[in-house]
């Protein structure tokens, strides 16, 4: 378990992920909280993918990370989770790495009585709402994992922030980002707040 300095920005935390990967000689785990930030994949556009009038406007910064996958928003209410598996450690394909620790933060939350399910998009998904959203990215000497965790985000300044094409919303059956998502909050009372929340992973994923 390794547990980084609080208060970063985002950059800075994506940045000790770089260096842990290099440093780390066994699994590694740690999560962090940031303050309200617009996280895009390495092969998306922010301005196809963000809302980058309103995100200026009410100071929510952007960033785009190494990894693939989709724009997510995070706040101080949701929970960015990082797991660092050097490759000296298994000689498995990342996908494998990806595929057990996705399944792993499913259990956590089954074992708390929520239906957590994992889906094809890297997703966890409670009742068909997305509560998680992963992204996987491999270097030379590691693979990082790492994913959001909703647990009382603003769904109003998610919305805004973040703007799919109608396309991606109607592949998902839905009509807003707001619909497709829920947070933990709202399904149960099994944590008193995102630190509860935030102990209970680190101890399941340790």
């Amino acid at each position: 378990m390794f547990r980084p300095i609080e208060g970063l920005s985002l950059a800075e935390y994506l940045q000790i992920e770089q260096d842990l990967v290099k440093e780390v000689q066994e699994p590694t785990l740690f999560t962090w909280i940031v303050s309200p930030t617009v996280i895009y994949g390495r092969h998306q556009s922010a301005e196809v993918e963000v809302n980058e009038a309103y995100c200026a406007e009410h100071g929510i910064a952007v960033v785009q990370r190494k990894s693939g996958g989709g724009c997510v928003y995070a706040d101080k209410g949701n929970l960015m989770i990082s797991y660092i598996e050097p490759s000296a450690f298994s000689r498995q394909h990342s996908e494998s790495a990806f595929t057990r620790f996705l399944l792993l933060i499913a259990r956590a939350l089954q074992e708390k009585g929520l239906p957590a399910v994992t889906t094809a998009h890297n997703d966890i998904l409670v009742d068909g709402r997305k509560v998680s959203g992963w992204a996987c990215y491999t270097g030379p000497t590691g693979t990082i994992v790492h994913g959001t965790m909703l647990y009382d985000v603003n769904l109003e300044a998610l919305q805004q922030a973040i703007t799919p094409t109608k396309e991606k919303l109607a592949k998902h059956g839905v009509a807003s980002v707001r619909q497709r998502v829920a947070n933990i909050k709202e399904l149960t009372d099994a944590f008193a707040d995102i630190h509860a929340l935030r102990a209970y992973i680190e101890a399941y994923g340790n």
